[in-house]
Formats: structure tokens, C-alpha cells, sequence
């Protein structure tokens, strides 16, 4: 038997392997779209969760009286978890809407992001160009580059490799917001 042929078997074993232990179940939703997806392997797991994603998650408390924002094209939050023993990510994303003004849904959300930290006040625009860092730092608003964005002030709070986000925008003559939550680790971190 000659080298290529033995790095082929040995290949083909340990895929046969991997797969072995592979699991895969996935939920529909009402209109018969996947909603939740959970995938799991040897080597890692993959959960999506889509819809109705509990405010929980987000490690913040629900605005008074807000509701889900309902898009024809879009869910209004998504949950979705990697992880691996050497990386894994995290990132909840709910979409609400409230009939209080954007002032008065930030006063709120600045005394309760504060329990984490200092609450940074960032205007500009919502930007989700999230990456893991290897030196994890306090969040900042250097991400904005005042570009048009759907959202045009957040709240941010945490690290770069843990934070928690609240993005708002007017509208009508209420508002609508963003809760985003965000954790990222690697084989050196810990969850």
C-alpha cells in the first residue's frame, strides 16, 4: 500500500468517525420554514434558534411594554450559538418597538446596561462588524464611521469579546430597538 492510498483510508476513518457521533434536528415553523436547527458533532455544535428568542438571553431586561417587531420578511430575534474546544461564539439579536420615545427608552436601558459596566453613549449608526479579539478590551465607538445606518444611536457595554448592545432609531411617533448580546472565546477564555 503506498503513502497517498494509506493518507486516503485514514482520512475516510476518521470522517466515518466524526460522522458517527453527528446528530441533526431541526424544527419548522408554521409556514413550514426551518426555525430552529440544532447540529451537533464530535468537534463542536452549531444551535440556531429563530422567532420567538426569549429577552433573557440578551442579559437585559425588556423595555416596559415594548413588542416584538413584526417583519414581513425578517424574524424579529435570532439565537445563535457556536462552539468547539477551541472557539466558540454567541449572538442573541432581538428586534422590538415601543410607542415611548427614543430618549425615553435609552434612559431605561442605560440604567439597566449599567450593572455590566460603563454604559458608552455612541451616536452614528448601529455597526455589527463583530470579530474576536485576542486582547479582549472595554468596548468603544470606534466602529462608527457615520455612515448611513438603519439604527442611529446604541448603547454599548462589556468587553470587545462580551458586550451588550441596545440600538435605537424613531419611529413613528415611538421607537423601534435592537437588543444585541454577543460573547466570543477561545481554547485560552473561558464562557
Amino acid at each position: 500500500m503506498n503513502r497517498s492510498s494509506l493518507h486516503m483510508m485514514l482520512t475516510t476513518s476518521l470522517a466515518l468517525v466524526a460522522m458517527s457521533g453527528c446528530s441533526i434536528s431541526a424544527n419548522k415553523d408554521s409556514m413550514g420554514k426551518d426555525k430552529d436547527v440544532d447540529i451537533r458533532t464530535p468537534l463542536g455544535s452549531i444551535s440556531v434558534h429563530k422567532g420567538d428568542v426569549d429577552p433573557k438571553a440578551t442579559g437585559l431586561a425588556l423595555y416596559p411594554g415594548a413588542q416584538l417587531k413584526k417583519d414581513l420578511d425578517r424574524d424579529s430575534g435570532a439565537n445563535v450559538n457556536i462552539s468547539s474546544s477551541f472557539f466558540g461564539v454567541k449572538v442573541v439579536a432581538l428586534k422590538y418597538q415601543s410607542n415611548d420615545a427614543p430618549d425615553k427608552v435609552l434612559a431605561f436601558y442605560r440604567k439597566d446596561m449599567s450593572k455590566y459596566g460603563t454604559v458608552l453613549d455612541c451616536s452614528g449608526g448601529f455597526n455589527m462588524d463583530f470579530r474576536h479579539r485576542d486582547q479582549d478590551a472595554d468596548v468603544t465607538c470606534n466602529d462608527h464611521n457615520g455612515s448611513a445606518r438603519e439604527y442611529k444611536q446604541e448603547l454599548k457595554v462589556g468587553t470587545e469579546n462580551n458586550q451588550r448592545i441596545v440600538a435605537i432609531r424613531p419611529s413613528g411617533t415611538g421607537s423601534e430597538f435592537a437588543l444585541v448580546y454577543v460573547r466570543a472565546w477561545d481554547d485560552k477564555s473561558t464562557m
